[in-house]
């Protein structure tokens, strides 16, 4: 009996720690750079979380009509929410930009012309001014849609079509990211 309350003690112990270690780290601001807490400030709990970039989107998503009226685009932060136990309001802290495109569709067969309406619009992404991205390249989720229940969708690592697909089209460029379920 000693010895099992000696190990719930010590697994207390242990927990109580490792909370206390989680309390004292710092967010990443929205430069990337590390804000330090000074003694006196409340130290915070990090939760996952999106905030929007709407001078990004709009500019995203006049790029992205160009190329088809029938499209949308937005654009997004993505990072952390350093949340206060004392109240004090969240500060977030931008890990990557990331954009959604989706596009109508007829026919969820056309991978040639898929294929090229991602190189078209990577490419834009990759001509976005660098100040306007925030944290590194995330990623571009793509959506074609024939109605609300039959669609495709499937995600472009920005950094991975910058090193193994720019230059690749059709087919080979759709079949490169998407993976049938």
């Amino acid at each position: 009996m000693k010895h099992k309350r000696n190990w719930i003690i010590g697994i207390a112990l242990s927990a109580t720690a490792g909370f206390l270690a989680l309390q004292s780290v710092n967010a990443p601001t929205q430069n990337g750079e590390v804000e330090v807490a000074s003694p006196t400030e409340s130290f915070c709990a990090f939760t996952w979380a999106t905030k929007d970039a709407p001078e990004l989107t709009q500019q995203f998503d006049n790029a992205v009509k160009s190329l088809n009226p029938d499209a949308s685009a937005t654009a997004y932060f993505f990072g952390e929410d350093c949340i206060y136990m004392d109240g004090t309001p969240p500060k977030f802290g931008v890990m990557e930009t990331d954009f959604t495109v989706r596009l109508p569709v007829e026919d969820l067969t056309q991978e040639e012309k898929f294929g090229d309406w991602v190189a078209q619009v990577m490419e834009i992404v990759l001509q976005l001014p660098e100040d306007e991205i925030q944290g590194k390249y995330g990623f571009v989720e793509f959506w074609f849609e024939k109605n609300e229940a039959e669609h495709i969708t499937f995600r472009v690592p920005i950094s991975e079509y910058q090193n193994k697909a720019q230059g690749k089209t059709g087919v080979e460029l759709f079949r490169m990211f998407y993976s049938q379920p």
